[in-house]
């Protein structure tokens, strides 16, 4: 296992959810439920507690205390591994936590890369040699350990994951390409028209000297704010070596609702499933059993949990713990979210039923 003491893991948590819709309205993007047993967000720190990172720093914006709180409640509980909230740190390391926090003294981050401006005295501290950036709303288990012993074995001064998918879908990314030695030629965020199968993956390990050499060097002028239309263009132009490292396996990046149903559909394909339920993180009640059922009463290829109350049928799907479904209901290629009732005779299809039991259909097949 790779020596990790010296890389400062930092989480990009601002995203809103905008577009997701009624799933993401009144919810924080990296807290929407997934999978029948976690949030988004809690791929990424299970990674890098898995991978034997001590503490990951959380970049935030948005309802910050709801974030911070609820973060507290579930890693911060055991020795080894926790959540660190930089300017709010100290008051989450009391025993008990003040009616409200110290008040924000710094301007709104406009980007990514202004996450880091904005919170470089906790990102850049002492003994740190490289800075890991991962993001909250991406789906994949990943040891961090081999990224980072490439990284350092090359001397590059930024090495970024990068996947091979189809190429319909990389219009979403970031499109790169690399030389016959491995290093970076290409970066062009989000391209209209992709000449590459290969995306980042929007994780990657800088050397922490370098990375703080281009904020300081972009701060003063006109720029985007952002790590992938900024900081990587920049430092591929001035010619930094910038390498690669193949993901293999499964990642996904959970931007739209319609991303969102179309990888739960995979999930609820039991042993084809891209990751199967029992290597998902357990955080949503965590002591609720769930396992995918190929065919059973009332249920037939679906992620269902152990406290599954049905009296109707349930087929590719997904469900949360606590799901309730009337007699005579009918529920296909579906997420129903943690506690939600489906009344009788209900017929549910191609949706995503909500805590609250309103149902949000999903255009499938849509390019998103």
């Amino acid at each position: 296992m790779a020596d990790l003491r010296a890389v400062r893991a930092v989480l990009l948590a601002g995203g809103e959810g905008l577009r997701m819709g009624p799933l993401g309205a009144g919810r924080l993007k990296p807290l929407v439920p997934y999978g029948g047993t976690c949030r988004l967000i809690d791929f990424s720190l299970a990674n890098a507690r898995a991978s034997g990172l001590p503490e990951v720093l959380l970049l935030s914006q948005y309802e910050e205390r709801l974030l911070m709180d609820d973060l507290h409640r579930v890693w911060n509980t055991e020795p080894g591994f926790r959540v660190h909230f930089g300017p709010y740190d100290a008051v989450y390391r009391g025993r008990d936590l003040p009616a409200e926090l110290p008040r924000r003294t710094w301007p709104p981050e406009r980007g990514t890369a202004d996450a880091l401006i904005r919170k470089a005295e906790y990102v850049f501290t002492e003994g740190t040699e490289d800075v890991l950036v991962l993001h909250a709303d991406h789906v994949y288990r990943y040891d961090y350990g081999p990224l980072v012993e490439a990284h350092r074995a090359s001397g590059a001064a930024l090495t970024l994951a990068y996947q091979r998918i189809d190429m319909r879908w990389v219009h979403l990314f970031g499109m790169v390409r690399f030389d016959g030695g491995g290093r970076l030629t290409e970066f062009t965020e989000k391209p209209e028209n992709p000449t590459s199968d290969l995306a980042f993956a929007a994780f990657c390990v800088f050397d922490a000297a370098v990375l703080r050499r281009y904020l300081a060097l972009l701060e003063g002028g006109e720029w985007q704010h952002d790590i992938s239309r900024d900081v990587i263009p920049a430092m591929l132009a001035a010619g930094e070596h910038i390498r690669g490292h193949e993901v293999r396996g499964h990642w996904e990046d959970i931007g739209t609702v319609e991303r969102y149903h179309r990888a739960h559909l995979a999930l609820a394909a039991g042993p084809r499933a891209p990751l199967p339920v029992e290597r998902m993180p357990r955080t949503v009640r965590p002591r609720v059993g769930r396992r995918w059922v190929a065919d059973a009463p009332g249920v037939r290829g679906a992620v269902v949990p152990s406290d599954l109350v049905n009296d109707g049928f349930v087929t590719d799907s997904v469900l949360f713990p606590g799901v309730r479904i009337g007699a005579g209901a009918r529920v296909r290629r579906s997420v129903v979210l943690p506690g939600a009732v489906i009344p009788p005779d209900a017929d549910i299809e191609g949706a995503v039923v909500l805590e609250d039991g309103h149902i949000q259909h999903v255009a499938e097949g849509v390019r998103a």
